[in-house]
């Protein structure tokens, strides 16, 4: 008699320890990407944080959401040609990484800056990804760029080379589709010329871009947006102690809008910002930043483009530290708010022996994982970028609100809606955090709240 043809479904090996098994598949994709560093450390970090996940769900582990999350939907490199003051062709390459959009339209910045490349990007739209799911707004994740070096271009150099990259990215992006704001080296000017090209060539005025001028669709608070929620999450991991910010003694890195509106934010609360920096170096005013010393920062940097150093011409008492970021100075809280990496092993020993309790990340992976291990180990409140910093990408997604419904609301709604988005982000860390580990992590709280949601809707969409 013949036998009966099997036709059961085959059974998928399990995998029984999820940490061998994260550590196999980051093998294979430092195989296939071997340069990609910045896109690699971001990965490791996420993908360690899910080994206790792991070890119930084995969902995740049968359907490859890990490889599927680790391989961005779609990667565009393009060349951006483009004339300066003096007629010369100048030629650039320009990127759109859209990563994931399993829970809604690509939404991430755009970075015109030297360092800009593949990995890089890829790194930064991994984040992208889980920060906006944190939010709660239904955007998924991407991030672009240029290898442009903006500095000492003329508004026209900067308006043609922003036309010309319009010109390109225009037919990859939209309101449902992929929506860009500003980043590193993109700001409300350089939104406005990309926006107008866009416009002109498909002929809709759409949100097709947030961070554009109040009067012409954009949100009220967005520059502020980031450097604020870095300030409210701080507030909610410090109220888990019975303690706030006021009076707290503050370091902040970066001079752009998410260090100057945190110190800010921290200054309207009471606390006392005593750094800023620049790529310069480090601003340590020992009186302490107050409103005046803020606007006066602010007309340097964003209206004079300015350096830091020049702080000390004005406000004496201060003193400038060349080539150095702000964690040699003692401190209780610190916002890092200027670039990837720049806390590692030595820095983050030399904060916890001085007095540091706290750190917001107010930029994305300030803090290398052998600074957030010491962290962690310091019982340190360490509030990971993805969630800390998720400000800004939130009230981008509110400014699309506004778009879609053509309404306008009030700083105070912004404000108030902005606050509620992060204290519910912090919930959510803190509460995962507490299932999956102990209270007190967020980055295991982070990863696999923003991990949970985005693979639960890969999965109800099938193999995309």
């Amino acid at each position: 008699m013949a036998k009966e043809p099997n036709t059961t479904r085959p059974s998928i090996r399990k995998i029984d320890d999820p940490v061998d098994f994260t550590r196999r598949v980051l093998e294979e994709i430092v195989q296939k990407t071997p340069h990609e560093t910045e896109y690699h450390q971001a990965i490791r970090e996420v993908f360690h944080s899910l080994a206790p996940l792991l070890r119930v769900e084995s969902k995740y582990r049968e359907h490859a959401i890990l490889q599927r999350l680790a391989e961005p939907e779609r990667q565009i490199v393009f060349r951006v040609v483009w004339q300066d003051d003096r007629r010369r062709d100048r030629v650039n390459r320009g990127y759109r990484i859209q990563h994931n959009s399993a829970i809604g339209p690509y939404k991430g910045g755009l970075r015109f800056h030297p360092s800009v490349n593949l990995s890089v990007l890829k790194f930064l739209a991994f984040e992208q990804t889980f920060k906006n799911s944190l939010t709660g707004l239904p955007i998924g994740g991407g991030k672009g760029g240029s290898d442009l070096d903006p500095k000492g271009l003329s508004d026209g150099e900067i308006m043609r080379f922003c036309q010309s990259f319009a010109d390109e990215i225009y037919r990859h992006i939209g309101a449902d589709r992929d929506v860009p704001a500003g980043d590193i080296g993109v700001s409300g000017r350089e939104i406005g010329f990309l926006f107008g090209q866009y416009k002109r060539i498909v002929g809709d005025f759409v949100g097709a871009f947030t961070g554009k001028g109040v009067g012409w669709g954009g949100s009220l608070i967005r520059p502020e947006a980031t450097g604020y929620g870095c300030v409210y999450f701080a507030e909610e991991m410090m109220a888990t102690r019975g303690e706030s910010l006021h009076g707290k003694t503050c370091t902040i890195s970066g001079a752009g809008n998410v260090a100057v509106f945190a110190a800010e934010k921290l200054l309207a609360i009471g606390a006392k910002p005593i750094t800023l920096s620049d790529s310069g170096g480090t601003l340590h005013d020992p009186d302490g930043l107050d409103f005046e010393k803020i606007d006066y920062v602010k007309d340097l940097k964003f209206v004079r483009r300015g350096r830091i150093a020049e702080y000390v011409e004005r406000f004496p008492r201060a003193t400038y530290h060349p080539g150095r970021f702000p964690w040699f100075i003692p401190t209780e809280c610190a916002f890092p708010c200027a670039t990837q990496n720049e806390i590692g092993a030595a820095a983050a020993d030399a904060m916890i022996a001085n007095g540091c309790r706290l750190v917001s990340e107010g930029a994305n992976m300030p803090s290398d994982l052998s600074a957030v291990e010491r962290f962690l180990a310091a019982k340190v409140l360490f509030g990971p970028g993805k969630a800390a910093n998720a400000g800004g990408v939130a009230v981008s997604g509110l400014e699309m609100t506004q778009n879609s419904t053509r309404s306008v609301w009030t700083r105070e709604e912004v404000d108030q809606k902005l606050h509620a988005i992060i204290k519910n982000i912090h919930g959510k860390c803190f509460e995962t955090a507490k299932r999956y580990s102990h209270e007190g992590n967020y980055v295991i709280g982070a990863n696999i709240a923003s991990f949970i949601k985005v693979a639960d809707a890969m999965l109800d969409q099938g193999l995309v």
